[in-house]
């Protein structure tokens, strides 16, 4: 979720276990279809500037107006019906479309994808503002994540897509912490952009972000030796085996206390996952 730049792939048969598909929003394994051929430009040149395909001082500036930390579960609330109405939006949603992510190096890239998902996901729920859920938006036969929300560098592209063929492909489990579906459930929506380079430290706060709430991030439960967590570890197991399991991986980004309790007891504990809530991170 390599030590190189990921291009946009052709569709495989063979499906991981799907956030955005049908398994997020019914309950079972989907297949992800996603048709076409894959293109494969250029690599960067090593002498060649990095591009900017969006302007973060104003992806910053909308986070700022638009969106609220609030103490509840959903950690950041965005204000939709005023971004609705918004101009600035509107020029920030073109430009991830208007851009070329392929010639990007590879944390440039990186950095790109996750504000792209988000951006494009808000834009999603502008489109069909109001909506209680982002799954109203789609069907059981067409899931709002195999749905087409942009057209970038040629290829139609769908929120499915940017997570599982192209952000997971680039071994970052990380990603799981930044992208936020607008739900309640997902990790809190980060108030400032992803930039490539401050890259590890956005990550490594997101993370931390996510797992401070106890209702759903990570609960240990010591006198019945019990770990709750997101279900998010659950659906995508496997993308923090190279860091050796989940709760490996989390220990990085929990309490001294937390961190060595997992190191003893974790490997013996019990784990349980929260239901989650797919009620949409409105302000309103």
């Amino acid at each position: 979720m390599r030590t190189e730049s990921v291009r946009i792939p052709a569709a495989s048969a063979a499906r991981r276990p799907l956030r955005p598909t049908f398994l997020r929003a019914f309950g079972i394994l989907p297949v992800l279809a996603v048709a076409g051929l894959a293109f494969s430009p250029p690599a960067l040149a090593a002498n060649e500037p990095d591009l900017e395909p969006i302007d973060l001082v104003l992806y910053a500036q909308l986070l700022e107006t638009h969106t609220r930390a609030v103490p509840d579960l959903v950690g950041t609330r965005v204000n939709y019906r005023s971004l609705k109405t918004s101009p600035d939006w509107k020029r920030l949603a073109a430009q991830v479309r208007a851009a070329k992510p392929s010639r990007l190096a590879r944390n440039d890239e990186l950095a790109y994808w996750i504000n792209a998902y988000n951006i494009l996901t808000i834009d999603l729920i502008l489109e069909h503002y109001p909506v209680e859920s982002i799954r109203e938006i789609g069907s059981f036969f067409s899931p709002v994540w195999d749905k087409t929300v942009a057209t970038i560098e040629g290829r139609e592209i769908s929120l499915g897509f940017i997570e599982h063929e192209i952000l997971r492909k680039l071994d970052e489990p990380r990603i799981h912490a930044a992208i936020v579906c607008a739900s309640t459930s997902c990790p809190p929506l980060a108030r400032t952009p992803f930039r490539s380079d401050t890259l590890d430290a956005n990550l490594t706060a997101a993370m931390r972000a996510w797992l401070e709430s106890p209702k759903k991030g990570i609960a240990i439960d010591r006198a019945n030796r019990r770990v709750r967590l997101s279900p998010i570890f659950d659906w995508f197991e496997e993308d923090f085996a190279s860091r050796g399991g989940v709760l490996t991986a989390i220990t990085a980004y929990v309490s001294s206390e937390d961190a060595e309790w997992l190191r003893t007891v974790g490997p013996t504990a019990r784990i349980r996952y929260f239901a989650y809530d797919w009620t949409l991170n409105d302000l309103e």
